[in-house]
């Protein structure tokens, strides 16, 4: 039993150090606060004064043609490719999780914790998500979308927003 005993030492802590380093955040470019409330979502860049936002399911009375039924939302994320993105996580009232499949992003927002990952967006476009826990009755109409835009339009976006 000693053996295995050792060899089991072996391979866990060369494991550790890598579940440290993959959890380590290097210079992130933009820091980006995510609030769960039932049944919305609320946004807050953290490195910019006054952005902060809300942001709701469409309702599906109130949806344009070009939009996707209980994934669609009144205020998106706006963030820039090409760019070390950090969020934190927190919930207000139960546990939430946020998800995004298409950047392989899943934390969970607990009440009275703040939870931090990273991910790095490559190409523009849009990328939908819902909270993927079971936080209530409409849990599943807690949609999330991103918009990733060049860095030059981010900027734009963030003076016109801050005008505002």
């Amino acid at each position: 039993t000693i053996l295995p005993a050792i060899i089991l030492l072996f391979i866990a802590f060369p494991s550790l150090r890598l579940l440290y380093l993959l959890d380590e955040i290097n210079e992130p470019l933009i820091t980006l606060k995510t609030i769960g409330h039932q049944w919305y979502w609320s946004y807050e860049y953290s490195d910019f004064m006054n952005i902060e936002f809300d942001s709701y399911m469409i309702p599906t009375n109130e949806l344009n043609l070009n939009n996707f039924r209980l994934l669609d939302v009144d205020n998106r994320i706006i963030l820039p490719m090409n760019s070390q993105i950090r969020i934190l996580v927190t919930a207000a009232d139960v546990i939430h999780s946020w998800t995004i499949p298409a950047l392989g992003v899943k934390i969970d927002g607990t009440p009275g914790r703040l939870n931090q990952t990273n991910f790095f967006m490559n190409r523009p476009g849009l990328f939908y998500g819902q909270c993927s826990e079971i936080c209530g009755a409409n849990h599943s109409f807690m949609p999330i979308v991103i918009e990733s835009i060049p860095t030059n339009f981010f900027i734009k976006w963030v003076m016109n927003y801050s005008n505002s």
